[in-house]
């Protein structure tokens, strides 16, 4: 019987996104947070931002490849800020500081409509409910559920940044398992990505995967080639998910 519900965090709980605007905001208050700890560079803010990016691809492509997370005192010195003769130590020191900065900055976010309503529903009805989330930063996912006012519901947070697996690995979903104390035929999962969230869900075995698009499914999925896993539910609304585990249960009763 359904007796857990794990959900992604951005793109599914939250509506994210980014463009042009937010990368020269997440450009100022990182040049601004870098000089305000004595640490020289000579770049124009564009030319600052391609070294950057440049940074920051090649940690996705990495993390991607391998299915794995790395703390942020690994991923700013040795990728996103690889290119500049900055002083090592000094980036380990700031680097939760500089990781939870992106997080807010480079992402536009705003809680999904519908979230607190399907939240307390599935509460009412007795569902133990976690989050499983990719991030590079330790704390903001607490931070940022805190400011929305929705971290009471949840059972359990795994992130990436603290086990060391990235979804799709199966390893994530296994952990925050455990830490729910739930099986997974008795698990469903809730994302917006069929590359991370319903392929990862469902090699880990579990019963039910819901598929909720966003602005990051298809920049996520672009090399997803048909795949044997596939969503049991696609839904444009948090009610219907709540109809759907009611139907469930309904079902199997």
């Amino acid at each position: 019987m359904l007796d857990t519900v794990l959900f992604d965090m951005g793109g599914t709980l939250e509506d994210i996104n980014y463009d042009e605007a937010t990368a020269r905001k997440v450009t100022e208050k990182l040049m601004e947070m870098l000089r305000a700890r004595g640490l020289e560079f000579h770049d124009s803010p564009e030319a600052f931002w391609e070294k950057v990016d440049r940074g920051v691809k090649r940690y996705k492509e990495w993390s991607q490849s391998v299915a794995l997370e790395l703390k942020p005192e690994e991923i700013w010195p040795d990728f996103y800020l690889r290119e500049f003769e900055f002083d090592r130590e000094t980036i380990v020191e700031m680097s939760e500081d500089l990781a939870s900065m992106w997080e807010v900055t480079y992402f536009n976010r705003k809680l999904r409509p519908g979230v607190v309503e399907m939240l307390d529903a599935l509460k009412e009805r007795g569902y133990k409910l976690g989050i499983i989330s990719n991030t590079a930063a330790l704390y903001s996912v607490f931070h940022v559920l805190e400011d929305y006012g929705i971290r009471q519901y949840f059972d359990d947070v795994t992130l990436s940044s603290v086990t060391g697996y990235r979804k799709p690995h199966e390893g994530i979903f296994r952990i925050s398992l455990y830490e729910m104390r739930s099986q997974p035929e008795n698990a469903v999962y809730v994302g917006d990505t069929m590359s991370r969230d319903i392929i990862g869900s469902k090699r880990a075995g579990f019963a039910v995967a819901v598929q909720i698009k966003s602005f990051m499914t298809g920049p996520s999925d672009t090399k997803v080639q048909q795949s044997e896993y596939q969503p049991d539910f696609v839904i444009s609304d948090f009610s219907e998910l709540v109809k759907i585990l009611d139907d469930a249960r309904e079902s199997a009763s």
